[in-house]
């Protein structure tokens, strides 16, 4: 469907990418106000090392102040980071879980130096220790953090998962459990993906199916402790639980998905990060235009 690009303009939802910081931690910011995108998401820190270096009051400085050169100082949340991969907040080897609760603080620490408001993280993995008492540790863990953090605004969000093996957060009754077992549970928030509850079997194919979700959500977990959402189709079918980000629109998805998961978001006022391969399309366009363009038209449709 065409529409003017006057129209475009006008759609409430903030949408972004998550973008590089090869370069400095303003490159993310400072290219996505370059692609014309509200929003973006970023990782503060080599994600693949559990050791990383302090953010120095200069870097934290100039971060600041690059988000308010993008005019991102309007109240709403415009930078989201996401935590590394290693943390698993529901190990029950208590080694690892405080090497994780270790790194998602410092994770918190440096998000709070860099006033972004948002932290997103997996819930984890309980291999084999069972669900229920996974869930618990998530809680147990979340407590911790907490306690070494008297005081911070960031705020942790769990991230919605596909479910595979023992992975938690492919039920919604699993972020529900871990942020019951919270003490300061207004300073948890949520992260959907719309690949990952479509691969987790949540069926999006029409309207009616996709709102009856959202509304899934809200009874269980309440849709106004979603923080930051993630638009990506899926290449593999509902219920796979296969976590295969796909190109808007070419995916499992399907279009009334992504137009419940917008009008949840134009709401809430929350950002919509593509996750989606970098890359340029055939005719020479970049992905991340593409894609918005394209939320940007299931919007107004």
């Amino acid at each position: 469907m065409s529409m003017a690009a006057a129209n475009l303009s006008q759609v409430p939802a903030l949408i972004g990418s998550h973008l590089s910081i090869a370069g400095g931690l303003c490159e993310a910011p400072r290219e996505a106000s370059r692609l014309g995108l509200s929003c973006c998401q970023l990782f503060t820190r080599n994600q693949r090392q559990w050791k990383c270096r302090p953010i120095s009051t200069t870097e934290a400085a100039e971060f600041r102040e690059e988000m308010r050169a993008c005019g991102w100082v309007d109240g709403l949340t415009r930078v989201v980071s996401h935590g590394s991969y290693l943390i698993n907040l529901a190990s029950p080897d208590s080694r690892a879980r405080a090497k994780s609760v270790a790194a998602m603080t410092g994770e918190l620490e440096r998000c709070e130096a860099l006033a972004v408001a948002v932290c997103v993280v997996h819930p984890g993995a309980h291999l084999g220790s069972g669900v229920r008492r996974g869930i618990k540790q998530v809680s147990r863990s979340i407590n911790e953090i907490h306690a070494n953090l008297p005081g911070y605004r960031v705020r942790l969000c769990l991230e919605t998962t596909v479910g595979a093996g023992t992975t938690l957060g492919g039920e919604f009754e699993d972020l529900a459990g871990i942020r019951g077992g919270v003490r300061c549970a207004d300073r948890v928030g949520f992260c959907l993906d719309t690949c990952h509850i479509v691969a987790a079997g949540y069926d999006c194919s029409t309207d009616s199916l996709a709102q009856s979700v959202v509304s899934r959500f809200d009874r269980l977990c309440g849709v106004e402790s979603i923080k930051a959402i993630h638009m990506n189709d899926s290449c593999m079918p509902c219920g796979s639980r296969r976590d295969r980000h796909a190109h808007i629109g070419l995916g499992h998805c399907g279009a009334p998905c992504f137009r419940a998961i917008l009008r949840l978001a134009a709401r809430l006022q929350v950002p919509c990060i593509l996750e989606t391969p970098k890359e340029m399309t055939p005719g020479g366009k970049q992905w991340d235009i593409v894609n918005r363009n394209i939320l940007r038209e299931l919007a107004c449709s």
